[in-house]
């Protein structure tokens, strides 16, 4: 599509940032209700959270096709263009810092936290009125009040997830050559496959969620171990329902016969944040479910 602007295109007001705060204060405010102890609160917060992300499926479709109408219609210019990379790269920025925060916060609990509260420091005598007969061991499978729970061991599920992501990787991979190439059929085949692969793994992660409620009685409060687990794990699964919304809308697009091998950076903003949640899961693989 031919550019008509060369310098900047400033697009119209739009409802859509509305839209998405909204969901996303929903979205805050069902999952704190949720994880509350109290029955009807966490009945009622279970059908604000859906309904928050009801409402961000929605501004996310709604707002890609105002930006996919946009691009179509030769609105942007090179300029713009610029500006969704630097855009894109300081998005992915900031989601590698919000990951290793949470890192930080794991590596401080097990290098840090859990040596000293075992008397690493000569602080035995604070140990033994913070927490009797507790022992300085990695993961903590014990709480304070004495409940005990089981480690999520890296074999099974999670290894087999694990292989799930890499192999999404390839499959992204050669659909980004073919991309390139304009080899229409073979984009189609890889960058559908990696949609699968994506949907497949979530599929694996609510089953190993099950398991570890079900029969390993790892929860929410499990004390340190269980909640690292889950903000790490869970914030990681959220990040792949995303990636995978947009790699299915550039799917909806490439079947339309939108995008090129000159002109496709939605493809490419889509496989940046694909390749780096898989970047992610591998750090989560390697530091909460192997050491």
């Amino acid at each position: 599509m031919e550019q008509k602007y060369e310098n900047y295109f400033v697009p119209e007001q739009s409802q859509w940032p509305i839209i998405g705060a909204v969901a996303m204060f929903f979205i805050a405010v069902g999952a704190g209700l949720t994880v509350m102890q109290i029955d009807s609160t966490a009945s009622s917060g279970s059908y604000i959270l859906y309904g928050g992300i009801g409402i961000l499926i929605y501004m996310l479709f709604g707002w890609f096709k105002h930006v996919i109408e946009e691009s179509q219609k030769g609105l942007y210019s090179a300029q713009m263009d610029r500006s969704f990379r630097q855009g894109m790269s300081w998005f992915i920025f900031s989601e590698v810092m919000f990951f290793l925060a949470f890192f930080g916060a794991l590596f401080y609990a097990r290098v840090l936290s859990v040596p000293w509260l075992g008397g690493a420091s000569n602080n035995a005598m604070t140990y033994e009125v913070l927490w009797p007969n507790f022992e300085a061991v990695w993961p903590l499978l014990t709480t304070p009040s004495g409940e005990t729970t089981n480690a999520m061991g890296w074999q099974g599920l999670p290894l087999i997830n694990t292989i799930i992501l890499l192999t999404s990787s390839v499959t992204m991979h050669f659909a980004h050559v073919a991309m390139e190439r304009d080899e229409r059929l073979k984009l189609k085949i890889f960058l559908s496959l990696t949609v699968l692969l994506g949907a497949v793994f979530l599929g694996l992660q609510v089953e190993e969620y099950r398991h570890a409620y079900n029969d390993l009685n790892l929860t929410l409060q499990s004390g340190l171990y269980g909640n690292t687990f889950y903000l790490l794990t869970g914030f990681h699964g959220l990040h792949v329902t995303l990636g995978t919304l947009m790699l299915l809308i550039v799917l909806l697009r490439i079947f339309k016969g939108h995008l090129d091998s000159k002109q496709h950076f939605a493809f490419q903003a889509a496989a940046w944040y694909w390749h780096f949640v898989d970047v992610v899961w591998l750090c989560l693989f390697v530091f909460v479910y192997v050491l």
